[in-house]
């Protein structure tokens, strides 16, 4: 006996993902009216429609802006996307509000883990092999908490890498995936391209 999808399912997904009523009806036919095996298949599916996306040029996109309410931290970042249309759409553009905020609270140092210098991370990497073999950990699973603290340190000064300061908005996800989330919302390839932190008083 099959499950029957009703209007207000498939409703009540598409608030949940964004994703399009075609693609909520199927993924919750597929799940047999389960929503959270249906937002997972989208979840899945978004994500193998982003990877195909992401080698797409975006020679378009916004710089959106943060002032904190005591002035003294602002943010600057360049969202880009494929066409003017998606750059004008709201859901690109609260993307880019939602990224803006969170340097402001995180102040993340790099975008992405790949664009930490090598010197740095190795720099890094010693420090922590360092206090490994100060602390007596056995030789054999020195390199496991290394890898371990590496991979916290790249949370803590890459903005992919991040959850977004606001966890229960956007339920822990990192600001990836909520790269990917618009990108699938908006179906082109978005990037961060880069972003400016200034706050009254810091040195650079």
């Amino acid at each position: 006996m099959s499950t029957e999808i009703t209007a207000a399912d498939v409703k009540a997904l598409r608030e949940r993902t964004g994703a399009a009523m075609m693609d909520c009806k199927s993924a919750l036919t597929e799940a047999g009216g389960d929503m959270d095996k249906a937002i997972e298949l989208l979840r899945v599916k978004g994500q193998a429609s982003a990877a195909k996306r992401s080698g797409r040029s975006t020679g378009e996109g916004i710089v959106s802006s943060y002032v904190h309410a005591t002035g003294k931290i602002g943010v600057l970042v360049e969202i880009q996307c494929e066409t003017d249309f998606v750059a004008r759409n709201d859901d690109f553009k609260a993307f880019a509000a939602e990224v803006a905020l969170h340097v402001a609270a995180a102040a993340p140092r790099y975008v992405a883990a790949e664009d930490v210098p090598a010197e740095e991370e190795q720099s890094e990497r010693a420090v922590f092999e360092q206090k490994a073999a100060e602390e007596g950990k056995p030789e054999n699973v020195r390199e496991r908490i290394v890898e371990g603290q590496l991979a916290k340190w790249r949370k803590e000064i890459a903005l992919l890498e991040q959850p977004h300061v606001n966890a229960d908005k956007h339920e822990g996800k990192t600001i990836e995936e909520l790269r990917e989330e618009a990108a699938a919302k908006t179906g082109e390839n978005i990037r961060i391209a880069r972003f400016a932190r200034f706050e009254v008083g810091a040195e650079d």
